[in-house]
């Protein structure tokens, strides 16, 4: 049984990445309203750690106008349906240009529920070693790839440096789930 219904639906803007519809809503009282919701393919994170170091990348995030260490992520517009361990190693590879001997599902979550309906699989990345090629997006021309300490990358969350957060909870479900 769902809470709202949905009286109405309409697409309010659309580009290769996301669709942002209106949906006009009624609740359980009767009360009407509106939600914004943000439709996006599902994504991967994955939590490249080899030899007691993590591998991140910073980019430019253009809506805050910052560059951001994160860990490898993203999603693949262009096939939605893709296989999420697929979609892992492929962003892996493209963003950091390392293949992955291992890779273990660590579960899935929702990135901002609250208006955007992406879920993302989490990965742990292990048994690294140099991909023959890497070939990134556009998007991605000006990112950095590097490696930091677990010490120095849990120094970063704390210090406000890693604002990330599906970097921050993927860390967190790792360690919960004594994958690391």
């Amino acid at each position: 049984m769902t809470d709202i219904k949905t009286l109405d639906s309409r697409i309010v803007y659309q580009n290769k990445w996301m669709t942002v519809r209106e949906d006009k809503i009624q609740r359980q009282s009767g009360a009407e309203g509106i939600y914004g919701v943000v439709e996006k393919p599902d994504c991967a994170a994955i939590l490249a750690i080899d030899n007691g170091r993590i591998h991140l990348v910073q980019q430019f995030r253009y809506s805050i106008q910052q560059r951001c260490w994160e860990i490898p992520q993203g999603a693949w517009e262009a096939n939605p349906d893709a296989d999420h361990l697929d979609l892992a190693k492929g962003e892996l590879q493209e963003e950091t240009g390392l293949i992955a001997d291992s890779m273990v599902y660590l579960g899935s979550q929702f990135i901002a529920y609250g208006f955007l309906n992406q879920t993302c699989h989490i990965y742990l990345a292990t048994q690294l070693h140099s991909a023959p090629e890497q070939h990134r997006d556009a998007e991605e021309e000006d990112l950095i790839s590097q490696s930091f300490s677990i010490t120095e990358f849990e120094t970063m969350i704390i210090n406000g440096e890693l604002k990330d957060s599906v970097t921050i909870a993927t860390y967190g479900l790792a360690k919960l789930k004594q994958a690391i």
